[in-house]
């Protein structure tokens, strides 16, 4: 039956017709090889093709010259070697009815001087960009000349790859640092006038329609209001919109609002969790409007129910699901099938961004096999035997654990000392903010729901309640406890963090909040604290603060901190902490020596992360088949843990998460998916 939903009905553009409106925009997870979409990167999009999504872009964005490094891991599209790895890609994915682009850039001021081949970046100013740091070169007309024809070839190459067609990214980079008031102090012809302006990018476009001809599909992705004093406004997008569809030489607008020149901007316009959903698609709408062109938009585009209302009211032609589709692949198949309530869902937590920005490949937060598709599955296959799984703790690693035990068709039982799930993903959401962190326990408990597993809340499990259960695999997801005996002295006198934000310590006055930790949970309870109207002083041993919260991630907690009695100190390290009357009296060192200064406060907080809590573990490693071993290099593999050095034991026993060691919520998840998946 042909379906009525709007997000599954197709769209002509040109020549090509897309099966849906859903389509994942340009993005970088960082996998390439030595700057090539080799088979990890190819897996990675295969993935969605299959799964039914119509448009999967690559890149995000590929370097079309040499003097444009990425800062991190990006396609080089100025090398000839990649046109037969994007073929691989682009063929692969039409297998599956998906058709697939890319996006090309030039970066200008937006990358660093110092990557590659230590060229000297360049730009129409000598300005430099906040987030890199780099001065740029202010660009030469035979720069202009060569970096026009490098744009032109790596369309040509795409086009030699065989993909469907080719994006210009415009926001942020050399093509919009042309356009902005703000980024372009040349003299004529690149400079002056808005058509100054333009110059550049109609050159190119003239340039890559040589090349590539009239019929191979080109877009550009650009932002229509910089929301900058002096930059360019919501007029001038307009104006530009117009400007782009006239010329006859681009196929489709691709919109954004806001500028990305800081961390502040770049996270207005890719919005995280606690910020509004959807926040340019109204504005994405108006240009559709005002140009009735083909329009495409992604901004936080996390629920279907929000990219449904995009296509149906006719705010866009295509929306982009692109995080949505880092943490569920499958989005568009379940929709499908009528499964939507079983979509993961994104929680914006964006981990996935936030680590491409610090170097690292993208991870979503609580959907380890995006970015492992060669070796981790996304569906659990059922085992051959079924067996019995216990599992001690509900918090994410453990509900991971039974969720994939469940899949395999295994008996589950969790035990779970609290009275509802969570562990600290619970403690995390009560931030009015961080609330849809809750969204990982929610699925897996609805996933387990499903599937019959048992859970027994408010029970304490000891060895004789899991020996009881003769299980045939046990798996101890206990976490850890708030560690605070990091001191010389005094560690009776402080409190944790855990304490701060669970609300068993109200604490007011002057608080100093000694983090060496530096992740969330220290700056979460600085916000309770001075929200409360506490004199906060927040200090560290690192170089900078809360080093763990990454760029975007720390964005909403400077708009909250900054605005309340907060103060960071770095580089100083707490040594001790003495009572004198009604005072606490913080003695304070530093690890590169020769210092000694007092703080009298009322009340010290430290953040040290956790101590395992691993007392049922080694009581029942004796017991085990395994006593606990994990053979690494089959874990690192994906392959099956099948050690059995204690034949008198009767279960296999392994620990996740906390439970072996502090980590992070992704950690824990990633060790119960891949000890368990082949159970």
């Amino acid at each position: 039956m042909t379906s009525t939903d709007p997000l599954l009905q197709p769209f002509q553009l040109k020549h090509l017709t897309f099966k849906n409106r859903i389509m994942t925009t340009s993005h970088e997870p960082a996998y390439p090889e030595e700057g090539m979409p080799k088979e990890r990167y190819r897996a990675y999009h295969v993935e969605r093709a299959k799964a039914g999504v119509a448009l999967t872009m690559t890149a995000g964005s590929a370097a079309v010259s040499r003097d444009s490094p990425p800062v991190f891991n990006n396609i080089l599209a100025f090398k000839d070697e990649v046109v037969p790895w994007m073929k691989d890609l682009a063929d692969a994915c039409h297998e599956h009815g998906a058709a697939v682009m890319i996006q090309l850039t030039h970066l200008g001021r937006r990358t660093r001087w110092d990557k590659n081949f230590w060229l000297p970046v360049v730009s129409p100013s000598l300005n430099k960009e906040a987030a890199h740091r780099a001065f740029p070169k202010k660009i030469e007309d035979w720069d202009i000349e060569r970096i026009i024809k490098d744009y032109a070839d790596a369309a040509e190459r795409m086009y030699a790859a065989g993909l469907d067609g080719i994006e210009l990214q415009a926001y942020g980079h050399l093509m919009d640092q042309f356009w902005s008031p703000l980024t372009n102090t040349l003299d004529r012809p690149y400079g002056g006038t808005l058509d100054d302006r333009l110059k550049f990018t109609f050159d190119v476009l003239t340039a890559i329609r040589e090349r590539v001809g009239s019929a191979f599909i080109v877009g550009v992705r650009y932002t229509g209001d910089e929301v900058l004093d002096g930059g360019l406004d919501k007029k001038d997008g307009l104006d530009i919109s117009r400007r782009l569809k006239m010329s006859g030489m681009v196929d489709f607008l691709n919109v954004v609002r806001g500028h990305i020149d800081t961390d502040a901007g770049l996270t207005d316009l890719i919005p995280i969790q606690g910020m509004a959903s959807s926040p340019h698609l109204d504005f994405s709408g108006e240009i559709r409007a005002a140009t009735q062109f083909p329009t495409f938009h992604a901004a936080r585009i996390q629920d279907v129910a929000t990219a449904r209302y995009a296509i149906a009211t006719g705010k866009v032609d295509m929306i982009g699901m692109t995080r949505a589709h880092m943490t569920d692949p499958h989005i568009v198949r379940k929709i499908m099938e009528g499964r939507e309530e079983q979509i993961r869902p994104c929680v914006g937590a964006n981990y996935c961004l936030d680590r491409i920005y610090q170097g690292g490949a993208a991870y979503c937060i609580h959907n380890p096999a995006t970015g492992r598709e060669l070796f981790m599955p996304h569906e659990i296959p059922p085992a051959a035997v079924k067996r019995k799984v216990v599992v001690i703790g509900a918090g994410p690693a453990g509900l991971e654990a039974a969720r994939v035990a469940a899949d395999r068709g295994h008996t589950v039982i969790v035990f779970e000392a609290g009275s509802q799930p969570g562990g600290q993903v619970r403690l995390t959401a009560r931030s009015a903010r961080r609330l849809e962190m809750m969204g990982i326990i929610d699925w897996r408990m609805q996933q387990c729901a499903a599937r019959g597993v048992e859970f027994r809340f408010d029970t304490v499990a000891e060895e004789s309640h899991v020996i009881a259960e003769a299980p045939d695999v046990v798996v101890v997801a206990t976490g850890g406890f708030p560690h605070t005996e990091v001191l010389e002295s005094g560690n009776d006198l402080v409190v944790s963090t855990w304490d701060v934000i669970a609300g068993n310590a109200a604490l007011s006055g002057r608080v100093l909040l000694f983090d060496d930790a530096g992740d969330h949970a220290g700056l979460q309870a600085a916000e309770f604290l001075a929200g409360a109207g506490a004199k906060v002083e927040i200090m560290t041993p690192d170089r900078a603060f809360a080093p763990e919260v990454m760029a975007m991630n720390l964005v909403p907690y400077m708009r909250s901190l900054q605005k309340l009695d907060v103060t960071f100190t770095v580089t100083f390290r707490l040594q001790s902490v003495a009572r004198q009357g009604d005072e606490l009296v913080a003695v304070v060192g530093s690890d590169y020596g020769g210092v000694r200064k007092e703080r009298r406060v009322d009340h010290v907080v430290v953040n040290h992360g956790t101590v395992p809590n691993d007392e049922l573990y080694f009581a029942l490693k004796p017991g085990s088949r395994n006593l606990g071993a994990v053979d690494q290099s089959r874990l690192i593999a994906g392959l099956p843990q099948n050690a059995a050095t204690n034949p008198r034991g009767t279960y296999q026993v392994f620990r996740v998460g906390d439970a072996v060691s502090a980590r992070n919520t992704h950690a824990a998840i990633y060790d119960a998916l891949r000890l368990v998946k082949d159970l």
